[in-house]
């Protein structure tokens, strides 16, 4: 660069200037110097994350803080000390995920161990192309060598946009390998999530979530439109005599998967009277299902089943029919239920016209048995069934109402029921501890020409929420914080973590 000055007349020639040495060298420090430091520290976009998530059944990721403490699992993998000096080098986000064989890994950018792609790892660690796997024992990190050597497709559809929120965002997600593992005996009535991921956030008394899943495993479907505003959440909890409420368009949301298997249909159509034409009311019925402790008796809690049915009461009052006479055949035998005294109303009408039946083993234990009732906000008479209880009282009932958009509905008491030994034992400790649970989802599309009624493979959008106990504030003035991010750092640290095989 060359700096000249104008020639005047009369006066002598401007001496010119050679290259302003100042100049050159404060562009070239502000150019030059980011770029080394680029170079010698790149940022990591976590490009081995799409090979980490196609060897793992669950994957967390977790955003870092100078305030937070060095997590356990750092801890476990990497030692007390080498944990504190690569913790405090972190920025940004890490992630854990569990294998096939059930056990923890824990994944952080490579940059974290220095510059160089040579660089010296820990034990049982393993480079995935900007990042490192630490594997928890050495059968863990053979199984984990291997399957990332095998060839792998890159991801699709629901899986691409999960792993994209992983890099970006405090998520989890989840194969249906874990979903079965998590959810145990409950994994049947979960079908429709088999496939999924959620963003999470932690409160101050809990966490909430959003996210999508799918029915199908490996799931191409393309990116629906923008999620509808869910409902609002933390609405009222459950009383004190309810353990779990589910509310659905289609009873086939919550029981497809043993609806439509042959092994378990097939005796259900023997032994209960069920035709197809019955089968196929009963799956397309909207649906209110609660749960019920029992303090006495020889049952933990009560199931009612209460349905929607309409105006058409034919078909049902004809199944009913052949149910009784199901039952009669196996021993149980029938306590009509008295009618109700006083003058006639509406309810009463319609238990004279369609008695309720109660069914008794030998020793007079009520097994269960179905009524007629009247929602309290009028409309059509609902059936509904109950098993394990005598049938409630005449007493007006809330409509089987199914949520906007025709998905499902979920509100439980997860820490009432983890007392009588009702949940999974694989559950996260953060859920069994809950007081409140709410999950809510709908439909992200609506079903294909030609799908099956209430069979549809699409996806879900899903929202919820779990609410802990606040702890005893102490005799103290000052009230001590809120133990939500405390729970939460314990779902992170592995209580998440699916059943080992």
């Amino acid at each position: 660069m060359t700096l000249s000055l104008p020639r005047w007349k009369g006066l002598p020639p401007a001496p010119r200037l050679g290259p302003l040495p100042i100049t050159s060298a404060v562009i070239a420090l502000l150019v030059l110097a980011p770029a080394s430091q680029l170079h010698r520290f790149p940022r990591s976009n976590a490009e081995g994350l799409e090979r980490v998530v196609g060897v793992a059944t669950l994957v967390q990721s977790f955003q870092s803080g100078d305030a937070r403490p060095v997590p356990l699992l750092w801890q476990e993998r990497l030692g007390p000390e080498p944990a504190a000096r690569l913790w405090a080098r972190q920025r940004g986000t890490w992630w854990q995920f569990w294998g096939r064989e059930g056990s923890a890994h824990l994944v952080v950018p490579g940059r974290l161990f220095g510059p160089q792609a040579s660089a010296a790892l820990p034990a049982r660690a393993v480079r995935v192309d900007d990042l490192v796997v630490i594997a928890p024992d050495p059968l863990s990190h053979q199984t984990m060598q291997q399957q990332l050597r095998r060839t792998s497709r890159p991801p699709r559809g629901l899986e691409q946009r999960c792993v994209n929120l992983l890099r970006s965002r405090q998520a989890v997600v989840w194969t249906k390998l874990a979903l079965a593992q998590i959810s145990g005996d409950l994994a049947p009535l979960l079908q429709r999530f088999q496939q999924g991921c959620l963003t999470v956030s932690a409160e101050a008394d809990g966490l909430s979530w959003q996210g999508e899943a799918s029915a199908k495993p490996d799931s191409v479907a393309p990116a629906p439109s923008l999620p509808p505003e869910p409902a609002p959440s933390r609405g009222e909890p459950l009383p004190a005599d309810l353990l779990l409420e589910v509310t659905g368009a289609r009873l086939d949301q919550l029981l497809d998967a043993l609806l439509s298997n042959a092994v378990i249909r097939q005796p259900l159509m023997d032994r209960y009277g069920l035709d197809q034409a019955a089968l196929e009311r009963l799956q397309s019925t909207p649906f209110l299902l609660r749960l019920r402790p029992q303090p006495k008796g020889p049952f933990l809690a009560s199931l009612e089943l209460q349905l929607a049915v309409g105006q058409e009461r034919s078909g049902w009052t004809r199944w009913l029919s052949a149910l009784s006479q199901a039952l009669e055949r196996q021993g149980l035998s029938d306590q009509r239920s008295p009618s109700s005294a006083g003058p006639a109303t509406s309810a009463t009408a319609v238990q004279v016209k369609l008695p309720s039946s109660l069914w008794l083993r030998d020793d007079g234990t009520p097994l269960g048995g179905w009524r007629w009732v009247v929602p309290a906000s009028g409309g059509a008479p609902e059936l509904l069934f109950v098993l394990g209880a005598a049938l409630p009282g005449s007493e007006r009932f809330a409509a089987a109402t199914p949520p906007a958009g025709g998905g499902l509905s979920l509100r439980a008491r997860p820490d009432a029921l983890a007392a009588l030994g009702l949940l999974p034992p694989d559950l996260p400790a953060v859920a069994r501890r809950s007081t409140q649970l709410e999950i809510l989802s709908a439909p992200a599309a609506a079903p294909r020409p030609g799908a099956s009624p209430g069979g549809d493979a699409g996806l879900s959008w899903l929202w919820g929420s779990l609410m802990l106990e606040a702890p005893t504030p102490p005799p103290a003035a000052t009230a001590q914080p809120a133990q939500a991010p405390q729970a939460a750092s314990e779902a992170h640290s592995g209580s998440a973590k699916p059943a080992g095989r």
